[in-house]
């Protein structure tokens, strides 16, 4: 049943990206314009997705298992630290370059954008690299 519901989750994420035209990367350049052709309407999906994330974490909070009875996992860190910071920033300038997040890119692969696949394919690039920095720098030093 935890699958069918990721599944109906990610669709309905899916549909609401498809139908905000947020899988258009133009909109997400136009937001990013600001000295130009300005377009807001990513800052209404944003206002809506945050106030619908506020009221489910608000409830979410007062509960110990999630609806179907297993545990309920929530983040607890509040750290800021420099890998934070770097990965926003990476993040941002790839959102701001390419006009895609991980979410709209994958939607739009699945339509067929030819954009879309160029960045998923990167992406996944990156975290495989990432994977492979982190066991360098983290694997134990010979002697």
């Amino acid at each position: 049943m935890q699958r069918i519901s990721e599944f109906v989750v990610g669709l309905l994420f899916g549909l609401g990206l498809m139908i905000s035209g947020m899988t258009d990367p133009g909109k997400v350049l136009g937001f990013l314009d600001l000295l130009g052709e300005w377009d807001p309407s990513l800052a209404f999906v944003m206002g809506g997705a945050i106030s619908v994330g506020f009221f489910a974490f608000a409830l979410a909070k007062k509960r110990t298992t999630n609806f179907f009875g297993g545990a309920l996992h929530l983040p607890k860190s509040t750290h800021i630290d420099k890998r934070l910071i770097w990965g926003n920033l990476m993040f941002g300038a790839g959102w701001g370059l390419a006009g895609f997040c991980p979410g709209p890119a994958l939607v739009s692969m699945a339509a067929g954008q030819d954009k879309a696949l160029v960045f998923v394919l990167a992406m996944i690039f990156g975290m495989i690299a990432h994977e492979v920095a982190q066991r360098f720098v983290h694997s134990p030093k010979q002697p």
